[in-house]
């Protein structure tokens, strides 16, 4: 919308570009930002299939996409491209904070050391028009992604929620605009506060093309017990109308809802995973319900611990999750193969198997992905440090322009959650001693006047031309390294080590050592007496054919229990493929031969 005419989405692979028309909306007032740019085109992206889970419900396998959102939508837009009936996002609010995860090992046979310690999961630090133009170019995927009554819930705070209102417009039209749903929920404030006491999120519902999905008979909550007494009196006060008018069971809610926390006084008796800023699961089961079908795909790229994809999973609906960091990636697996387990007992069929008088079908199987190879780093909050250890860069941690320094060039690392862009160099075209350049012009005629290494995830083709031509007519000399390219021949993290054996037709692990988890835990090899108190999680597919990894066997331990480690080998058992995962999430797979 606004001043966008056009939007091209270019698939490499099928070759062509489809162009999408925008009536620029007269006199409307836009956000701008430094370095505004449209986002008018982006390519195909690959996914690798990694893992099953589960069979096809009526053709239809549910997807975890592990990688950067922009590319998993991009990867999306071939298949996908106007079929989803419902976006629910809660993307970084740019808080300010560092959000990290308490890691504490299972069990107490660790004398006098480490038992826990905090592992940071994602960064919530944005220079502000960084955060605006990553916010603008993946909702304009979005809209590309919704059916034609689709509509997106944006899930904010007070940080940003003016900016991103503005953004809406433009994306989805100031007309496509439903409500703003304001969630209130409750806790103490903090010591010294001079303002009212910030207890509430902000929701956008925009739909794409003025029709929605709203299924007001599924979210009616009881009426107040006066609204039910004017009703009999003969309808004085209660904003009923009309002589025969008969009142409806519940109404539909406000816009703002009351509703704890995740984590304080849960009322589901779903038990919390800890991830940071984890959402209850009443307050997104409401939203899957109002603007969904049955049937309906529904989509959530900001995956963290998985509330949504449960919660359509147990309410009948195809979902679709992406994440940037693993640990989002396996907190979700762990969580819906913990759904699928209650769904096996009779007690939750009777209790969740039926909608109204229809039995009602679940999807769930699903299937996880990689996209673009996105495996190289397990947390992208540590990712800078793990570039400098891997490339064995020299850091300058007082160097407000560079991050380091190897082999006589001054290294600048972009950054690593997305494409690196001509945009991304503006902090180095601006933060330049161009006076400096100057006088090692003249000493040194015909010279380069800087070495620079720019490290970077993927990047546009021309972004050593343009750093080149933007400090013209001075010369540099520019390398790139490319970490999807050229991760093959670097080390980012302590491989982990197990041993698994066959012993009387059953699989034993008998040892298995995290090592990067150890090094945080400041435990030795040698001091390990249980290997079970690392571990999350053992996973096994006693038939591997040497591709996708379907396990058949799924230990997941309640967070007070431990993996059993012994589990009898089924008749028919061919090429056994065994996945440990650790208290990191970080796994270790290999491969017994059975027979």
């Amino acid at each position: 919308m606004g001043t966008q005419n056009s939007l091209n989405l270019q698939n490499e692979t099928l070759g062509s570009v489809e162009e999408y028309k925008f009536e620029p909306i007269k006199g409307y007032p836009m956000l701008n930002w430094k370095g505004k740019r449209p986002f008018t085109s982006t390519q195909y992206y690959p996914a690798q299939l990694k893992e099953n889970h589960g069979e096809e419900v009526n053709g239809w396998m549910n997807k975890i996409f592990w990688g950067d959102n922009l590319q998993v939508m991009s990867h999306m837009l071939k298949e996908y491209r106007g079929k989803i009936d419902l976006i629910y996002i809660d993307p970084p609010f740019d808080s300010k904070v560092n959000y990290g995860k308490e890691i504490k090992r299972k069990g107490t046979t660790f004398k006098n050391e480490q038992g826990s310690f905090e592992e940071k999961q994602y960064s919530d630090i944005w220079a502000n028009d960084e955060y605006l133009q990553f916010m603008y170019e993946r909702l304009l995927l979005m809209r590309e992604l919704l059916s034609s009554k689709g509509s997106i819930f944006l899930h904010c705070d007070w940080h940003k929620v003016h900016y991103l209102r503005c953004i809406m417009d433009e994306v989805f039209g100031i007309s496509n605009f439903i409500n703003e749903i304001i969630w209130c929920y409750y806790g103490p404030g903090s010591p010294g506060m001079r303002q009212f006491n910030r207890k509430h999120d902000n929701i956008m519902w925009y739909c794409k093309e003025g029709e929605w999905i709203f299924n007001d008979n599924q979210i009616r909550i009881p009426h107040d017990e006066k609204t039910i007494e004017n009703f009999k009196e003969g309808l004085r006060g209660s904003g009923f109308i009309g002589d025969n008018y008969e009142i409806p069971e519940g109404k539909i809610p406000e816009d703002y809802w009351n509703m704890a926390i995740a984590g304080r006084f849960p009322k589901d008796g779903i038990k919390r995973v800890g991830y940071p800023t984890e959402k209850p699961f009443a307050l997104v089961e409401r939203i899957i319900k109002a603007a969904s079908n049955k049937d309906s795909i529904v989509f959530d790229c900001f995956m963290g611990s998985g509330v949504f994809q449960s919660s359509a999973l147990k309410l009948g609906r195809k979902f679709i999750g992406a994440d940037i960091n693993l640990g989002a990636v396996q907190t979700t697996t762990k969580r819906l193969l913990n759904v699928l387990n209650n769904l096996k007992k009779p007690q939750s069929e009777l209790e969740l198997g039926m909608e109204g008088e229809e039995k009602l079908i679940r999807y769930t199987g699903f299937s996880i992905y990689n996209v673009n190879n996105y495996d190289v780093f397990r947390n992208p909050v540590q990712a800078k440090d793990l570039l400098i250890k891997a490339l064995e860069i020299q850091p300058m941690p007082n160097n407000s322009l560079y991050d380091g320094e190897k082999d006589g060039r001054m290294v600048k690392i972009m950054p690593i959650n997305r494409i690196a862009t001509r945009a991304d160099l503006n902090e180095l075209l601006a933060g330049f001693n161009y006076k400096e350049f100057e006088k090692k012009s003249e000493a040194n005629l015909g010279k380069a006047v800087e070495y620079i290494l720019l490290v970077c995830m993927g990047h546009e083709p021309d972004l050593k031309a343009h750093l080149i031509n933007g400090v013209a007519p001075f010369k540099i000399d520019v390398e790139v390294v490319d970490i999807l390219r050229d991760k093959s021949n670097l080390e980012f993290k302590r491989d982990s080590e197990a041993k698994v054996l066959i012993e009387n037709g059953k699989l034993i692990i008998k040892e298995f050592y995290p090592m990067n988890l150890l090094q945080k835990l400041s435990i030795m090899k040698d001091n390990v007496e249980d290997w079970k108190e690392l571990t999350e999680s053992i996973m096994i597919d006693f038939n591997f054919d040497g591709s996708i990894f379907e396990p058949t066997l799924v230990d997941v331990p309640s967070k007070d229990e431990m993996v059993k480690g012994v589990y009898q080998i089924p008749d028919g058992a061919g090429t056994i493929r065994v996945k440990i995962t650790d208290l990191l999430s970080e796994s270790i797979e290999l491969e017994v031969s059975n027979g």
